[in-house]
């Protein structure tokens, strides 16, 4: 039976996630599988993969082909390189501490590769945000310039108005002479 680690869709429509399987190379696309390896959703950024490494290597040494996108994703994660590792091992060209030694330093480096650019997507982000605060800020000043503007002849012609109601000593002396009566 002709093994193959292939994706499994998921999800809804316009939101795919999938599941890495080891399943017959026979069966439909998102049916039957021999076992489940891991998951793979493609929609966040970097996109999230979440696999047993130890059980892709087990399919890989049984002889299960992976598709392209599967085989990727393998060697994405070190899966393919874990597999060659283990092969200089059968073959006695390496120890297993060497193997241990070489895949370790190897997922350090990726992981800095990784963090990298999750650091760099988090600023991009953050510059952004701040960008448009400034764009909003600059919106809202020009927004109060110009409702000052427009309010400005509105408060002239109510001084204009209240102008004419203007009391002086002549008007209110008589006012206080009728008040000491």
């Amino acid at each position: 039976m002709p093994v193959k680690i292939r994706l499994q869709r998921h999800g809804k429509k316009g939101k795919p996630f999938y599941w890495i399987v080891a399943a017959d190379s026979r069966a439909k696309r998102d049916g039957k599988y021999l076992e489940k390896l891991g998951t793979y959703n493609p929609n966040t950024n970097p996109a999230t993969i979440d696999l047993d490494l130890d059980s892709a290597v087990k399919w890989l040494q049984n002889g299960a082909q992976p598709s392209d996108t599967a085989k990727r994703i393998l060697s994405y994660k070190g899966v393919l390189l874990k597999h060659h590792l283990l092969g200089g091992l059968r073959k006695g060209a390496l120890t297993e501490e060497q193997v241990e030694e070489k895949f370790n330093a190897w997922l350090e480096e990726k992981g800095k590769i990784v963090g990298s650019k999750v650091d760099g997507l988090a600023q991009a982000e953050a510059d952004a945000k701040a960008k448009a605060l400034q764009a909003e800020k600059e919106v809202n000043e020009k927004r109060a310039a110009a409702a000052a503007e427009a309010n400005a002849p509105a408060v002239e012609e109510a001084t204009e108005e209240a102008a004419p109601i203007i009391v002086t000593e002549e008007t209110a002396a008589p006012e206080e002479s009728t008040e000491k009566e």
